[in-house]
């Protein structure tokens, strides 16, 4: 079923590469452009009309990508804190399967994953919010790129930077914030790969900031800060609340 699913997205993303630098409307066939990249035009155009800038609906388009993709993101939150109940049982399983050879480590990945999959923990699960938006932002890529050969739109810029062409200053900026939201979130040193992540994630998407239109970026910078917010709502208020509690109940 995943490699049709990869199938059919890699189907869907070729077919609009084809069109890539034409002029984008209404009347353009092939599904990557009626479900995708015609869409995510209409309704900039529709926010770009009522905050009276492309950037600003931008913004708003962000905004509203973030509320869709919500559930998945109050999932990742109760799965991370999952992981971080389950860090006395991971660390005696290490213990106890210390040994280097490839039988104890394949044991105890079989351990590890069997108690993971008894408390609905799932180490995978911060990276769906990123998997989701990866569409929108090929199909965001897409749309900006036509609309800028369309003649009907504008596009402007954002602080004298053109939204259609690529900033250094914007794409560090998404860096840096996508480095602040790995930070306020749940604690990565317990999992030495998603440690690594936290160093690797933010210099990707700063690479691809690079060559990407400054609506791009924009995106993730936007998308990035509510992350941060959530995060210190969550991690740094919320549940230090709750471990508090938790903390004196245990002492009385």
């Amino acid at each position: 079923m995943k490699k049709y699913i990869l199938l059919l997205a890699s189907v869907l993303i070729l077919a609009g590469c084809s069109e890539f630098n034409q002029p984008i409307s209404s009347e353009h066939e092939g599904i990557w452009n009626r479900i995708i990249v015609w869409p995510i035009v209409s309704i900039i155009q529709f926010l770009a009309e009522f905050t009276g800038s492309y950037a600003g609906g931008i913004i708003l388009v962000t905004v509203l990508v973030r509320i869709c993709i919500l559930p998945l993101t109050l999932k990742q939150i109760k799965s991370s804190r999952a992981m971080q109940t389950l860090q006395p049982q991971l660390k005696a399983l290490q213990k106890t399967y210390s040994s280097k050879d490839a039988e104890t480590q394949q044991q105890y990945q079989q351990e590890m994953m069997k108690l993971m999959q008894s408390t609905g923990a799932n180490p995978i699960a911060g990276c769906l919010p990123v998997l989701i938006q990866m569409p929108i932002l090929i199909g965001l890529y897409h749309a900006i790129s036509r609309m800028n050969v369309t003649p009907m739109y504008e596009l402007g810029s954002i602080f004298t930077v053109p939204l259609t062409t690529s900033s250094i200053l914007f794409a560090i900026l998404a860096g840096g914030m996508q480095y602040l939201v790995l930070k306020t979130g749940p604690a990565l040193n317990t999992n030495p790969q998603m440690t690594i992540m936290q160093y690797i994630l933010p210099v990707m998407i700063m690479i691809f900031g690079f060559r990407a239109p400054t609506a791009i970026t924009l995106y993730w910078i936007v998308s990035s800060f509510i992350s941060i917010l959530q995060n210190i709502y969550l991690y740094k208020i919320l549940y230090c609340k709750d471990e508090t509690v938790s903390l004196i109940n245990e002492n009385k």
